[in-house]
Order: C-alpha cells, then structure tokens, then sequence
C-alpha cells in the first residue's frame, strides 16, 4: 500500500490533469512524479497518458478503486499485524467512512486479551518522558514510576501513612528511624539494603528540583542492618508524609538504567510501543495481568480499558483530572510587575470564566478555590484600567490550546494588547529559562493522591510553575518555612490561608476543575483510581468466563 498513490487517487478523478498538479500534490519533482506514473500503470491501477509539449494536460484513467483495495488490505494487515505497527496506517489519506471503520476495528484489538497471557493493551497518544522517579515531571510519566518502583511508605487521600519497602518505623523529635522489609528483590534479582535506600535518598536531597523540600534533613545515616535514620535537629513535621511522594522511589542503578522492585518491570520501550511485564518476585504478591502495553496511537483516539469479549457491556468510572489555573509571573520587570495590573486582569478574567466551559466542554468552573471545600472569594479592589504601553506575553503550550483560545477571546473582547507565544511541553513541564519569558499562562495541575500534601509540593517544587513566581517573593519563603514545623494534620489551615494569598496578590487565579469518565468493560475487575488520577494496574484482573 503506497500513501501517494491513494492520496492520487482521492484528488484526481480519471480525466486530464497537469502533471504540474500532481507533482506538487505528491511533493515530488516532475521527473519523479513521471516515474511513479509509469510504475502505478505497471501495476495495474492506472493508465496515465503525459501530454505531449508545453501546455498539454496529461491524462490518468483509474483502473482499480484504490482506497476500497487499500482499506481491503489494511483490514487483513489489521488482524494479523503486531499492535504496534498498526498506527502507522492511520497517516495515510483516508475518506472518513473507511477511516472510521479502520479506526473501530483497531480499537478492538485494544483492552483485555487472553492469548496464552493476561495481557491489557491500552491507547498511548504520547512517548512517556521519562522512566527515572526524579526526572518523571509529568503525571503520565509518574504513572508508571508508581507501577515500577515503591516507595518507603505510601499515604492514603486522607493522610494516613501505611508501610511500603519500611514495615515500621519510629519518629523521634530530631530524627525518623525506618525499618526495612527482608529480602526486598529488585527487579534484576538483587536484594534492597539499606544502602540503596540511602543512596536514593541522597540523590533526592541533591536533585535541584526538590532540594528545598529536603533543607530540613541534615544527615541520612544506617545504624544497623536495614535501618535508616533520616535527621532534621531543627525539625521537619512532613518527612515521614515526603518518602510517600514518587520522586522518593527506591531504586537501584545499574549500566541499564535504574531498577526498582515494583509490581512491574519495564520490558520495552519503543517509539510504537512501551510494555511492563509482571514481577514475579514482588515483596507483596504479583500481578494478576502478567502484562500491560502502551500501543502508540493518533492524539485523537478514544481511551478505552475494554476486554476483548463479544459485545461486553461498559461502565464509566470517573477521575479527578485536577484543575486549571493562570498564574502571573509577578517577578517579570513588564506591567504584570504591578499589583494594579494583575489585579485587573483578575477581575476580567474571573468575569468571562464562566464561558470556558465553550471552548473545554469536560471542565466545571471553579467558584472558590482549588482545594476541595475552599470556598475563595478574595476581597479585590476596583481598580481602573492600566495604560498597556506593550502586549502582554502569553505563554501556551499544546496541552492549553483550548483554553488559550478563551484567554485570547477574553483578551479581545476588553481591548487588552497580547501576543501569544507557543512552547513545546518539555520545555513548560520543567520551567525552562525561555518559557519563563511570558507574563502569564495558564496551567493544569493534577495531584498525586493526598490533597494537603500535593498543595504543599506544588508550591515549593522546582518542576511548579508557581515556584519560579514565589521564590524572589521574600514572603514566600517565610510563608513556606512555617510548614516544617507545623504537624501535617493541621496543614489545611495554612493551605487555605496561602491559596487566598495567592488570589488576593493576583498570582494565582483558579478556573477550572476537570474530570475525566474512563470507559470499562463490565468483565474488568478490581478497578481502582490511584496516583494523579489513573488506574492501578496491581489488583486489576478479569473474570474468566466458565468453561463448557
């Protein structure tokens, strides 16, 4: 099957046309258009005649319907194919009837299959970013570091602190003393010490992005066989909540990359495909999927956890997407510098917000704040409108490009001078220089399980987008060392107090919660939402049906 010849066959009818024509709609030279001609006559498709001199119309007389042969073949490659090479049909120029019917019997191939394995095939639009629990920026990317990798403890929605890889632990004024599990394996067959562990956490200490949260830790230390003790002399009220988090994975290094001990392991990682494959050795129990494959697909195709049963019925289980905000880069020497400016902007914008839901059918409003049961309603002056003696730089992103499009309406409607710029998503997910160069943007947060803890890292992490705007903010930083010494169940109370801070400064303007209802096959079992929103593969299985 040959993309141009079909993409011939849909813009040019048998008839005269100019070679010209064709040349430039196959982005081909004339000689090589003339090649391809003849080749396709030899196969029988066509019969194409070249007009004689200048100014001549060539003539193509189709001999086969090429899209209803193609769409043919692509249906039998369809069933027999790999997953994983099937993408590649949807680049090529089809009618929407035969692109539908192609992308329905793809989208059976995906969900559950139990071909000598218990095997979940799942759409992924985007190439994971990274596999490496300090380099995971992104909550996709975070989503299988939970799946790879464990972590010392983990903590429940409401805040309650279970054991991990740490069976039990001890917290003591200036230190926490963990104890670790035995014969904890990696999954390259070694067993965990405490000296990985300390390593981990080390690094972590280091990493520029999460330093901060570790500069009450002075010293990491092992004073017995698969004992750590994690010292903070001056106090740290969340230490024990922090070694929940993914970037406090346990993993080893090894000239491979690193290796974790979670209920998975990384099997492949292509451009077409990423695969985990069962830990059998896992300190807990194994999975019951002995697998779970990432098939690359179009941006567009529809996400669907389905088995591969006739007709099975579906239910919708739905997942918190996290919310939207737009953040003002206060620190910028531009107008959004001034107080008065965000201020008015503010008010603009919390006047249209409710006409987003235009432009992001999935979303609800916010009214008050981020924070589940905050209700905000910050106390802003009326202000007059600034003198804008330059556009205001918004910074945008793929991911954004539906509510960029309110902002610049909104924009246009109060006469407020702009220009957008466009960033990739590598380069916004980790606050590179050039994307802080914008005055304001909007952005999409989802949390990782627990509320108060996620808030807190959200504004002190470096991967934050909020965190370039507060750190020059001398206030901030009082603000934030509050939190070290203020025991983690009474967090909520400086939560709320800084969320209406930053609405009250104009920093932060929340828009938008969003949900998302993920279709599953009613055979799917065990389906539980976990980290930033998506499912937990560990316990998923599926009912077999009885045998005759």
């Amino acid at each position: 099957m040959n993309q141009l010849l079909l993409k011939l066959w849909r813009a040019c009818p048998t008839g005269e046309v100019r070679i010209e024509k064709v040349a430039d709609l196959l982005e081909l030279s004339r000689k090589q258009t003339t090649r391809k001609m003849k080749k396709w006559e030899e196969d029988g498709f066509l019969t194409f005649s070249p007009g004689k001199g200048r100014g001549h119309l060539s003539q193509i007389e189709w001999k086969v319907n090429v899209e209803e042969s193609f769409e043919k073949e692509a249906m039998n490659r369809m069933e027999h194919e790999p997953m994983e090479s099937l993408s590649a049909y949807f680049t090529y120029d089809w009618s929407p009837d035969t692109r539908h019917r192609l992308m329905d019997l793809f989208a059976a191939r995906f969900g559950y299959s139990r071909e000598g394995r218990d095997k979940l095939i799942i759409p992924r639009r985007h190439l994971f970013r990274s596999f490496h629990p300090l380099e995971a920026a992104d909550a996709q990317s975070a989503h299988l570091v939970a799946n790879l990798y464990n972590r010392l403890v983990s903590i429940t929605e409401m805040g309650e602190c279970l054991p991990e890889l740490a069976h039990s632990w001890d917290e003591l004024p200036d230190r926490l003393r963990l104890y670790l599990r035995k014969d904890v394996r990696f999954h390259d067959g070694s067993t965990m010490k405490a000296e990985d562990v300390q390593h981990c956490l080390e690094k972590m200490g280091k990493h520029p992005i999460y330093r901060e949260l570790w500069i009450p830790v002075e010293d990491i230390t092992i004073p017995g066989p698969l004992i750590i003790e994690i010292h903070h002399p001056a106090g740290c009220s969340y230490v024990l909540q922090m070694l929940s988090m993914m970037c406090a994975s346990i993993y080893k290094e090894t000239a491979e990359g690193p290796v974790g001990t979670g209920c998975f392991y990384l099997g492949e990682d292509t451009f077409d495909k990423t695969v985990l494959l069962a830990f059998r050795d896992h300190f807990r129990e194994r999975p019951l999927l002995d697998s779970v494959e990432f098939v690359k697909v179009e941006p567009d195709f529809p996400v669907h956890y389905q088995s591969q049963m006739e007709d099975p019925a579906s239910i919708e289980v739905e997942s918190d997407s996290g919310f939207g905000i737009v953040v003002m880069n206060a620190y910028r020497d531009s107008a959004i510098r001034h107080k008065d400016v965000r201020t008015y902007l503010h008010h603009i914008l919390a006047r249209h917000r409710d006409r987003i839901v235009d432009f992001h059918p999935r979303i609800t409003p916010i009214r008050g704040g981020c924070l589940k049961g905050h209700e905000v309603n910050p106390d802003l002056p009326e202000v007059p409108r600034p003198e804008f003696e330059s556009p205001l730089i918004i910074r945008a992103t793929g991911y954004t490009t539906d509510s960029t499009r309110w902002l610049q309406q909104v924009f246009d409607e109060e006469e407020v001078p702009y220009e957008v710029r466009w960033f990739t998503f590598d380069e916004v997910v980790t606050n590179h220089p050039r994307a802080l160069e914008s005055d304001l943007f909007i952005h999409g947060e989802i949390f990782e399980e627990n509320e108060d803890l996620s808030f807190y890292h959200f504004l002190i992490n470096g991967y934050s987008p909020l965190h370039p705007v507060l750190k020059p903010l001398g206030e901030w930083k009082e603000r934030l060392d509050v939190y070290r010494q203020t025991p983690f169940k009474e967090w909520r109370a400086l939560h709320e107090e800084n969320e209406r801070k930053l609405m009250e400064d104009s920093l932060m303007i929340p828009l938008y919660h969003v949900k998302r209802a993920i279709p599953f096959s009613t055979d799917l079992m065990n389906i539980h939402i976990r980290h930033f929103g998506y499912v937990d593969f560990s316990k998923m299985w599926v009912r077999p049906g009885a045998e005759a």
